[in-house]
């Protein structure tokens, strides 16, 4: 007779894993077979299941969306121009090496293994939370105003489906005396001659005749005002169900820009003038580079424009799967970032070129930087191609999804930053992304009174210049002497599988802080510089701006 029976029962824990012994009788004679079963994968901040993008691509494509922005277009490539052509990539690519990727890559890997926002993720070393909660603060501050630029490019796209572009001209009724067309102004520096271009952006979208300052800003323009409320509701509906809408609209608004940019250059190349504006911007002068502001001019561009301290890249790397390979996503995204720039140089300074040879003056009397370049410059050699309205529609059409995924980030940060700090929160998301744009909106509002330009300077200057890079730099602290780069890459091995390299290690710990610490005090005006040396402005001394934040902190 066969007798047999079975006895599973537990031996012990290896490494993690539980080891099943099953224990088989048959005749008095014991058979033994040993699995090792893998517990489910555990997420070391989870009490809860936290949400996840849905494909991988919606991440990659938010990153890129958020880092990609106005300034890739109206800003990085007039700096190449102005700074030595080809010769000023040698430091923009020298400070991305050894200070943007590494940045961007231990913003990525921070919300991907401590999976909060901004502030939350400094349970890792409590003391810092302040800059978590100074990092919302600033990215909401941000949206008072970009949200602005968003509601012009909106304000033009509504303009230009007409038969005739309103820039055109010098006879409608918000022109002035001194508008005067490119061919009838003969004296380009006079400082009393607009063109219909100029005219039109100053004159009838902002109204800035109307104003005599910041002390007289008027009521909010009706116009501007819908347009951002357009804006908003577009932010709200994005962002209202979190990741999973934002996902599928960065699709749209990610990608638009390249095709947009890549069907400008093919139009842009064929015009006259167009090859020597290339020409101009690929232009090397390595003499350049003996000017120090041309190396803090490529810094500064490269720390903003990867969007490293804005709370964007840890609150959307939170929502990735824990396992995610976040060191390659980190080289991926901020190469295209900085592609993009290069390439929207192209864009750019082809139409410049034209407009240089159309007109007859030197390029650097059209080149320029800011919104100048976007809503009087570019408007203005779109108004003198055949289909002008159609190729108006497609440009602005470019500027609004630029804009749009880029406030959609700020946004995010804002609302994943606090929801993850106050956990009641995440029952009522849909009420509290209604509550942060709505707010936005109302103080939006006096950028689009009268004065609002005003106001929209004071903002643009001082709500993300140096406090971004100090933020930064208490970060990159925080994380490296604090909490500790060993125990920051043992995280990155528990996520990935290896620990980053000495490279990476290095340039956290001693190379990216130096970078950062050095930086924020070279932005500094020099008029304000030669100031502070005769004694005339008091200026704290990184020592005791240091004591004040750590007592804060505390």
């Amino acid at each position: 007779m066969l007798l047999t029976k079975v006895l599973p029962f537990l031996v012990g824990v290896n490494n993690g894993g539980v080891e099943l012994i099953l224990v088989k009788e048959q005749n008095g004679v014991q058979f033994t077979s040993t699995t090792l079963v893998a517990p489910a994968q555990t997420i070391p901040s989870g009490e809860e299941e936290r949400e996840t993008w849905g494909k991988k691509i919606d991440f990659l494509l938010s990153v890129i969306g958020f880092a990609v922005d106005l300034a890739n277009v109206w800003r990085f490539p007039y700096l190449c121009y102005k700074n030595g052509g080809g010769a000023f990539l040698v430091p923009y690519l020298f400070f991305m090496v050894i200070a943007g990727m590494p940045l961007f890559y231990m913003e990525l890997a921070l919300g991907q293994y401590n999976r909060e926002g901004a502030a939350g993720v400094w349970k890792i070393c409590p003391i810092f939370k302040g800059v978590g909660f100074t990092v919302i603060l600033i990215s909401l501050y941000v949206g008072f105003y970009y949200n602005v630029i968003i509601s012009w490019a909106l304000f033009y796209l509504f303009s230009s489906f007409t038969r005739e572009l309103p820039w055109v001209h010098c006879n409608n009724t918000w022109n002035s005396p001194n508008c005067s067309d490119w061919a009838d102004n003969s004296s380009i520096g006079d400082i009393y001659k607009a063109t219909p271009a100029q005219e039109y952006f100053e004159r009838a979208v902002l109204h800035i005749q109307d104003s005599n300052g910041i002390g007289d800003l008027g009521r909010p323009r009706w116009q501007l005002t819908s347009c951002l409320a357009v804006v908003i509701i577009l932010l709200y509906f994005s962002l209202w169900k979190g990741v999973k809408t934002s996902g599928k609209v960065v699709w749209i608004t990610a990608t638009m820009p390249y095709v947009v940019l890549t069907v400008l250059l093919l139009r842009g190349v064929t015009l006259p003038g167009a090859i020597d504006g290339i020409k101009a911007y690929l232009s090397v002068d390595f003499l350049r580079l003996c000017d120090a502001k041309v190396w803090i001019e490529a810094a500064t561009q490269i720390c903003f424009s990867l969007g490293v301290g804005f709370g964007v890249l840890i609150a959307f790397s939170s929502y990735n799967k824990f396992s995610n390979n976040c060191y390659r996503d980190a080289i991926i995204t901020s190469s295209i970032n900085s592609l993009t720039s290069f390439f929207s140089g192209f864009v750019v300074f082809s139409f410049l070129g034209y407009m240089s040879h159309k007109h007859n003056v030197a390029l650097d009397k059209v080149a320029r930087d800011g919104a100048g370049l976007v809503f009087v410059i570019y408007p203005e050699a779109i108004a003198t191609l055949p289909g002008s309205s159609v190729w108006a529609v497609i440009f602005f059409i470019m500027l609004l999804t630029l804009g749009l995924d880029s406030a959609m980030g700020g946004m995010e940060s804002v609302i994943t930053g606090l929801i993850d700090e106050f956990k009641f929160l995440h029952k009522h998301r849909e009420l509290f992304t209604l509550f942060i744009v709505v707010s936005t909106f109302l103080i939006s509002l006096f950028c689009v009174t009268n004065g609002g330009m005003y106001v929209f300077t004071l903002l643009d200057h001082f709500a993300a210049g140096t406090s971004i890079l100090f933020g930064v730099l208490i970060e990159a602290i925080g994380i490296a002497w604090f909490y500790g780069v060993d125990r920051f890459s043992d995280d990155i091995k528990e996520m990935i599988g290896h620990r980053p390299g000495r490279y990476w290690r290095l340039c956290w710990k001693f190379v990216s802080p130096c970078f950062l610490l050095r930086l924020a005090y070279a932005i500094t005006p020099e008029t304000e510089h030669h100031l502070v040396d005769n004694g005339e402005v008091r200026q704290f001394t990184v020592s005791v701006t240091l004591s004040l934040i750590i007592i804060f902190l505390a």
